[in-house]
């Protein structure tokens, strides 16, 4: 089994310094962060790829994943901007247009860095428009970002969220059917499954085949706030029992909860991720 750590939890470290500390931590892949004040990807130069790929290569780390869920870096104030606007969904088709660009070249640099998926979400329900316009906007999108997806063969991994326009496996499970596309998948986050109620073994039979990255996180009381693992409710020996047979990529751990102490929060997390791998390979054993 295979972890990898999110940049998105060292938002006040550069790029480079976020690789470096997590190799150093363990882990075997990094998810790398599409947006400030990593790899904004509208201002990406090609000397500045040539480091990345350097910094890679030193710290002996693959890409998990391009995450490409936020780009608070359209706005001049990023920080201060909605999470995930603007999106796929947005009414406004100059706007939509240039989030359906930003992904297609999320989908280059991930292809630039041998990186075999890239993650999206719907965004939310757009307040000028129906639930059902809303899907029909998505859909046109990610039939564009998906033709320039087969092409770079790089897959596009949704990611579903509580509170956005899809929010749930089943809602994705249906999206992805109508879709019809085999770059089109799940970025599947247990933490939002979790918090949903949706019952695990379901979910991942209902998307198995179409789990293209993972993300991982503990939950306390069904409340959406990403905690180390083994800090919450979440029962991971049977998550990870889950993926055994039917996943044989990255699973990796997201803390953007943990800006003041990322390092921390990564070394716990493969810490008690990894004990919890090796006990359930003695009681294989002894079994």
């Amino acid at each position: 089994m295979k972890f990898s750590f999110s940049t998105n939890a060292f938002i006040r470290h550069t790029v480079y310094d976020a690789i470096e500390s997590i190799a150093a931590a363990g882990y075997e892949g990094v998810e790398l962060l599409a947006d400030i004040p990593h790899l904004y990807v509208h201002t990406l130069r090609a000397s500045d790829i040539k480091k990345l790929k350097a910094s890679l290569t030193a710290n002996r780390i693959a890409v998990s994943n391009i995450n490409a869920n936020t780009v608070r870096g359209y706005y001049e104030n990023g920080d201060a901007e909605p999470l995930f606007e603007p999106c796929l969904t947005d009414p406004d088709p100059e706007v939509r247009g240039w989030r359906i660009d930003y992904t297609k070249k999320c989908i280059d640099l991930a292809k630039a860095l041998n990186c075999p998926n890239v993650s999206v979400t719907s965004g939310p329900i757009q307040p000028e428009s129906t639930p059902e316009e809303g899907i029909e906007a998505l859909k046109a999108a990610l039939k564009e970002i998906i033709a320039h997806a087969e092409k770079m063969n790089v897959k596009v991994g949704l990611e579903y969220e509580p509170g956005l326009l899809i929010e749930s496996g089943s809602e994705l499970s249906c999206l992805i059917n109508e879709i019809g596309s085999e770059y089109l998948g799940a970025n599947l986050d247990l933490g939002h499954s979790h918090v949903l109620g949706e019952d695990p073994e379901f979910t991942v039979k209902l998307l198995q085949g179409r789990i293209f990255h993972v993300h991982l996180e503990d939950i306390k009381d069904r409340k959406h706030f990403h905690l180390i693992p083994g800090t919450g409710d979440m029962d991971f020996k049977k998550l990870l029992s889950l993926f055994e047979k039917t996943y044989s990529g990255f699973i990796t751990v997201e803390l953007y909860t943990y800006p003041d102490k990322p390092i921390e929060a990564a070394r716990k997390s493969l810490e008690f991720l990894k004990g919890l791998a090796g006990r359930r390979i003695v009681s294989d054993a002894v079994n």
